[in-house]
């Protein structure tokens, strides 16, 4: 065998790379072409010009590959990918099992170099700003146009974060889609990844679930929390979602206590207090606040707000204002409603 040959085979450990998590599209030339040109991207390439990867074997029943690189550095350097996104989703970086850490040492450098320009795709030294471990949560196919305020949101119904990390591309500064978190209570990461995932935020459905591996379900002592928070959800979904074409009603729901429509003077002050909030953003034609029938029968329209302005200028500034805005500790969903079912008092749609 020639030397260049015994050196590849007993260096060949050290120089695989095991990527997990593949979907089932990848395929060995796009896994070679996605390594080679993020290696180049991060300054990871130590042994010249040309593609870093010489060779993969994929496992599509298990949806793992050894890639192999060309020298025992820049397999090393490859660590530091882990938890990159390759085709939508997170795969998981790690060394091969037959990987022999002491021989390894006498080959090359162990560990990645720390000049790397991780930030070029999307990672930060320490797994993503610092949220590392097994309890770290990959939040993926979000809207473009959610903020960071509204993603924390959504993902604070289950508790306080300990670390929020939504990835932006470099440039623009835009939302890349995904984003990774930490939850200061560990035993509610079950929970958020189950309630969240597969929901559907305006045109995308969110994937969620802990970044370095795959979903797993709560367990039963946290259904009822994950029942609360699934509740939580619906309503973030609503308050985050286009609320379509603009007319010039306005529709205010979760806004009130039904059982405070009942007194006439309290009703009058709820009347009054909408008027004066809902004049600050235009010309007020009229305020409706169905109550319930004193007979018990059902009241189309009960614990909705509806708002009538002049023109359509004044309904867009209350919606944009109102919605997700909180009233008496409830949060207020504000929706356009449609202008001929106002006009025939159907306020049911």
């Amino acid at each position: 065998m020639p030397v260049q040959a015994m050196t590849q085979q007993a260096t060949r450990h050290a120089r695989r790379v095991y990527v997990g998590g593949l979907s089932p599209t990848a395929n060995e030339q796009s896994v070679a072409t996605f390594f080679s040109e993020v290696m180049a991207a991060i300054g990871g390439n130590t042994a010249g010009p040309g593609d870093a990867v010489v060779n993969v074997y994929i496992n599509h029943e298990k949806k793992f590959a050894f890639v192999e690189m060309r020298s025992v550095e820049e397999a090393s350097n490859a660590m530091a990918l882990d938890g990159i996104i390759f085709e939508g989703a997170p795969v998981k970086v790690r060394r091969p099992s037959d990987y022999n850490p002491s021989l390894a040492a006498t080959l090359g450098p162990s560990q990645p170099s720390p000049n790397l320009n991780l930030a070029a795709v999307g990672l930060t030294q320490g797994f993503s700003g610092g949220l590392e471990g097994p309890d770290r949560i990959f939040v993926g196919g979000l809207p473009y146009y959610f903020t960071e305020a509204q993603i924390r949101e959504l993902l604070e119904s289950f508790g306080p974060l300990r670390g929020f990390d939504l990835v932006k591309d470099r440039e623009t500064g835009n939302s890349k889609g995904y984003a990774f978190c930490v939850y200061q209570d560990l035993s509610v990461t079950d929970i958020a990844c189950a309630a969240l995932n597969g929901i559907k935020m305006g045109d995308k459905t969110l994937t969620v679930r802990r970044a370095n591996q795959g979903a797993t379900q709560p367990k039963p002592e946290q259904e009822s929390i994950l029942q609360h928070a699934q509740q939580q959800i619906a309503l973030q979904r609503l308050i985050l979602q286009p609320q379509g074409v603009p007319t010039k009603v306005v529709c205010l729901t979760q806004a009130l206590n039904v059982d405070d429509l009942r007194d006439d003077e309290e009703y009058e002050d709820i009347v009054e207090d909408m008027r004066q909030e809902g004049g600050k953003y235009g010309e007020l034609v009229n305020v409706v606040i169905p109550r319930p029938n004193p007979n018990g029968e059902p009241s189309p329209g009960v614990g909705k707000v509806f708002l009538e302005y002049s023109d359509v200028e004044g309904s867009k500034k209350a919606q944009v204002a109102m919605n997700g805005r909180k009233f008496g500790g409830n949060q207020v969903i504000a929706v356009y409603y449609p202008e001929s079912k106002f006009a025939e008092r159907d306020y049911d749609g």
